[in-house]
């Protein structure tokens, strides 16, 4: 059974930095795909930033030169580093993830995802 908990969200001022990590575990297939997803109040949920298996990452273009996602041991942890924080990036962020045992599909976390944390609030004030 896949399951993943973020951590590292917090209040932080307008420009300053926060970074989150997601420990996965229970993932068995070499083809996968992992990234973040945020949610503000009253909002529609957005992909923030994704990594795919091969090592191929895609940002949302809000988010673009400010975040970077890496992964650690493996499919272990994932990290989100957040910088030059704005208060449009309040929201509570998911990490997510999908596996898959076929060799030749390019997964799509965007679209793909069925594996999800409980969330961790990042909140930014002006």
């Amino acid at each position: 059974q896949v399951q993943l908990v973020e951590s590292g969200g917090g209040s932080v001022q307008a420009g300053g930095s926060l970074r989150l990590s997601c420990a996965a575990s229970g993932m068995t297939y070499n083809n996968y795909c992992m990234g973040w997803f945020r949610q503000a109040p009253g909002k529609e949920r957005e992909g923030v930033a994704f990594m795919n298996s091969d090592g191929t990452t895609s940002y949302a273009d809000s988010v673009k030169g400010r975040v970077t996602i890496a992964q650690d041991g493996a499919k272990n942890t994932l990290s989100l580093q957040m910088n030059s924080l704005q208060p449009e990036d309040t929201g509570m962020y998911y990490c997510a993830a999908a596996e898959t045992r076929v060799v030749s599909w390019r997964l799509s976390c965007q679209n793909e995802a069925n594996y999800w944390g409980q969330g961790t609030q990042v909140t930014v004030s002006p």
